[in-house]
């Protein structure tokens, strides 16, 4: 889980609007970046130097903080100086609060293209966090328990995350046809294929393997080796960049995920127990994430530069 605060004016609509999103996991309005004293409402209305923001808990493997910047910027007038809406004064200073620097120059990236765009220097804060004081209960959630209250952000804003979620849905029924079951599973919720039962456990012709979501080359069959685990194992991806490896913790182990670098499709993990003669690593590759191009139909399904893998007879 990983937190960012945001200051976007009136709290009550910023944390509402947030709480649609898939990948949000909790949020909590409350007073940042003012004097190290928990202060009131009344204390905050009265210029106590805190702004109003929401802490915005999420999970950065389902939504981004790219994601979520851009939604923020969505919903603020970036220009404005201690005002958002109707509401004045500076409590309504928008601003982007971090508690960990690795966030920063995601932040900043996201800030300089809004700028970009606008061609105008942002009055948006982009500072670390140097505390944040929960608002009192009745500022929690307030527009879930008054639905016609007060909000400067628009109404309309706050079906985002459903129209998202049924597009969502929409793509992942087209991309389930499209693909079958298993690889959907595979894919997209990190199954894992039942071992000794994949097309390309025991097969060693000669091509190229592909990722079934969006074909993007992966592994080549001169990589490709029998280690007898039950599933397609490879000492190496095609280059450096096709996969991409992240830590798994689940089902009670510690073990190194390999997912594709552009569609993000789960395709298996790797382990260090490989032949040492072919580097030591063995990627152990479900079936299903694959797709397997022929040496001879490279050139014909447009991936003709990577006959160079291959040597020539």
């Amino acid at each position: 889980m990983k937190s960012i605060y945001l200051a976007g004016g009136c709290f009550w609509g910023v944390q509402k609007f947030f709480d649609q999103f898939e990948g949000v996991l909790s949020t909590e309005t409350g007073y940042a970046n003012g004097s190290g004293k928990a202060p009131s409402y009344l204390e905050v209305c009265g210029g106590s130097g805190h702004a109003e923001a929401v802490r915005v808990d999420y999970d950065g493997t389902k939504i981004t903080l790219t994601q979520l910047l851009t939604y923020f910027f969505m919903v603020i007038d970036p220009l404005a100086v201690n005002r958002q809406g109707n509401d004045v004064g500076i409590q309504y200073r928008t601003g982007i609060y971090y508690t960990d620097d690795s966030q920063l120059a995601e932040i900043q990236a996201v800030c300089r293209l809004e700028a970009e765009k606008i061609g105008k220097p942002l009055a948006v804060e982009v500072k670390p966090l140097e505390n944040f004081f929960t608002a009192e209960e009745y500022h929690q959630k307030y527009l879930d328990k008054n639905p016609t209250g007060y909000c400067h952000i628009p109404y309309q804003y706050f079906s985002i995350g459903a129209e998202a979620d049924r597009k969502k849905l929409k793509e992942n029924q087209a991309l389930r046809q499209r693909i079958g079951d298993l690889a959907f599973e595979v894919t997209q919720h990190a199954a894992t294929e039942i071992p000794f039962t994949g097309k390309y456990d025991y097969f060693f012709e000669k091509g190229l393997y592909v990722d079934v979501v969006s074909g993007e080359p992966l592994f080549s069959s001169e990589d490709k080796f029998d280690s007898g685990c039950g599933w397609p194992a490879f000492s190496k991806p095609v280059t450096g960049t096709a996969v991409n490896e992240t830590i798994d913790i689940s089902h009670g182990m510690v073990r190194t995920e390999v997912r594709s670098s552009q569609a993000d499709s789960h395709l298996g993990h790797a382990f260090n127990d490989g032949p040492a003669e072919l580097g030591g690593m063995r990627y152990c590759i479900n079936s299903a994430a694959l797709r397997f191009i022929p040496y001879d139909e490279l050139e014909e399904q447009g991936y003709g530069e990577y006959r160079k893998l291959f040597p020539q007879s």
